[in-house]
């Protein structure tokens, strides 16, 4: 069933990820939501076709989407979808924006898609079946002091509305390079062994769901800053196992 399930997941984000670059460094409307976060009409056209491609596959199973809300929310199968993830990025022409696609089975995250359709990357993995990237095995990077660590963010306004600042400076200082390749493709990095840490200090569920069976199943740690490896706290980041309590340490300082 697992297996069965992440084979269908590829292929569905792969189509919807296919589809955002009919729009990808074109000209096209950007509406703002009540947020003040952009959506296109290519965020909206790409989750209606990953929305119908799995209830063409699988009508019992329920779908929780960022732009269209919630279908069969009793069923005990979940998709999760983000349909893209990096909008600014996306908008800017910047290639660094994925489709996500995250499965939860009785409210556990089992499978995760995150798929760079724009570079042509795609991470993939279920829970008790290992990571892929490309459809080779992935694995984190072994570094193990944060002083030899690349750490990514996605927004530095973001720890300042979260009053984090303090925490993002000593994560600043205690690590070697800092860069803001963010969103979810921060997180399949770390996954993949280009980075070493990435922390979002605001996360949704569809922003999460994909990424702690990724991080898992590569050998490292999905994390909220609580030290738990949940998608449903509203944050969290990723990193290796031995760097997963140096970083904790820290954030335990400031939060």
């Amino acid at each position: 069933m697992i297996q069965e399930l992440l084979k269908a997941a590829t292929e569905i984000a792969k189509i919807g990820g296919h589809h955002t670059l009919k729009y990808f460094q074109k000209d096209f409307e950007i509406i703002s939501k009540a947020d003040d976060s952009p959506v296109t009409i290519a965020d909206k056209e790409t989750e209606q076709i990953i929305r119908a491609e799995i209830q063409k596959r699988y009508p019992d199973h329920g779908i929780i989407g960022e732009e269209f809300g919630k279908t069969n929310p009793v069923s005990n199968i979940q998709w999760i979808l983000d349909p893209i993830d990096g909008t600014k990025s996306f908008i800017h022409g910047v290639p660094f924006y994925t489709t996500l696609i995250g499965i939860m089975i009785d409210n556990e995250p089992q499978v995760g898609i995150i798929y760079a359709p724009a570079l042509e990357e795609l991470c993939a993995a279920a829970i008790g079946h290992g990571a892929t990237f490309n459809g080779e095995p992935c694995s984190v990077r072994e570094t193990k002091k944060l002083e030899d660590a690349t750490f990514l963010v996605t927004e530095i306004d973001r720890f300042r509305e979260m009053d984090q600042q303090e925490l993002f400076l000593e994560l600043l200082t205690e690590t070697k390079i800092h860069r803001t390749w963010g969103d979810a493709y921060g997180h399949m990095m770390v996954a993949i062994g280009r980075a070493d840490l990435m922390y979002d200090p605001e996360l949704n569920i569809w922003d999460a769901a994909a990424l702690l069976p990724v991080v898992k199943e590569a050998g490292g740690i999905f994390s909220d800053i609580k030290g738990q490896q949940t998608i449903h706290s509203g944050n969290g980041y990723s990193t290796n196992k031995t760097l997963f309590p140096q970083v904790q340490k820290i954030i335990e300082k400031h939060i």
